[in-house]
């Protein structure tokens, strides 16, 4: 008797460790079933707040504007404006507390900085009607030209902006590289690649004399057309620059040349108004003046006038007859 129930005990004990177990696992599992949906119910979330705030590109190749601030962004910039004290991103930060990037992606410098490239303005490297042009060198060792705009210039704050606007746009290696501007104390700046050479119509008309070949003459030409054929085939929408000009090419160490100059550009967009005249004397086509109309051909009537430059050396503006004698031949 005493054995049998002995027996009974210890199968009791037997059968509640069993369900003891059972029940358990039974929780464990679906504790951590619990755990997975609501792991993969949050990433679901996540990927759906993503995917409706995708930035929307417009404005054709090479552009883009950003229509929505995505959560991730916003983290990514909370997280950024707070790095660790001491850290070397803290350093950077810290050395370029006044540069920012555009929308167009084109480094915004203050005044400070440019100040500091110029060794407070000294070298000037010319003269132009949006304003004197200075050499400079910044901190990462790179010799720029840094263009500032003149307080008496007209439309000058305009210019600078469609400047911007241009060739933060467009990059081509017969265009000039816009590397970064400067909108700080009331001052307007724009700084571009160091072209050596200077511009074509001081090499052409210069007191400093320098025979070009004709081959020199026949590869800036070359140049000249392919900055030109990408503004009017390449970029979109197409670009009429409406101020080319011997003064208006640029020409490196290689001599190879660069277009410049892109503040009275415009988009090839009829809207039925009339701009009014914007150009060179000497250098605008004549159906232009007449109709007030711009069109690629404009342009080209420029680049023309550019062709006869580099064979004869003859300014338009002073020699303009010996020009029409040159056409009627």
């Amino acid at each position: 008797m005493v054995h049998q129930n002995a027996d009974l005990v210890a199968i009791g004990v037997s059968v509640g460790l069993a369900l003891g177990i059972l029940i358990a696992s039974l929780v464990f599992f679906g504790i951590r079933w619990y755990k997975k949906r609501a792991n993969l119910r949050q990433c679901a979330n996540e990927r759906s707040i993503t995917s409706a705030t995708l930035p929307i590109r417009t404005n054709g190749f090479g552009t883009s504007t950003d229509f929505s601030a995505t959560l991730t962004n916003s983290i990514a910039i909370q997280v950024s404006e707070k790095p660790q004290k001491g850290s070397p991103r803290s350093w950077w930060k810290h050395q370029n507390k006044d540069r920012v990037v555009s929308t167009s992606g084109i480094l915004r410098y203050s005044y400070k900085d440019i100040q500091k490239a110029t060794q407070n303005f000294t070298t000037v490297l010319g003269q132009g009607s949006f304003g004197p042009v200075y050499k400079a060198t910044m901190l990462t060792g790179e010799v720029v030209a840094v263009k500032v705009l003149a307080s008496n210039s007209k439309q000058g704050e305009r210019e600078f902006q469609t400047e911007v606007s241009v060739l933060g746009r467009l990059h081509h290696r017969n265009l000039v590289n816009l590397v970064g501007y400067c909108v700080d104390k009331g001052q307007h700046m724009l700084i571009y690649e160091f072209m050596s050479n200077g511009s074509l119509a001081n090499l052409l008309y210069g007191q400093e004399e320098r025979i070009m070949s004709w081959d020199e003459r026949l590869q800036i030409a070359l140049d000249i057309s392919h900055g030109i054929e990408y503004l009017h085939e390449g970029a979109v929408p197409p670009i009429i620059h409406r101020d080319l000009k011997s003064a208006n090419i640029l020409l490196d160490q290689s001599m190879r040349a660069k277009v410049a100059d892109f503040g009275l550009s415009k988009e090839e967009v009829f809207d039925g108004h009339n701009s009014g005249l914007k150009g060179t004397y000497g250098y605008i086509d004549p159906v232009y003046i007449s109709t007030n109309k711009f069109t690629m051909k404009s342009d080209i009537y420029s680049f023309g006038v550019i062709i006869f430059e580099l064979i004869t050396a003859i300014h338009p503006q002073q020699n303009l007859m010996e020009y029409v004698n040159l056409v009627s031949y």
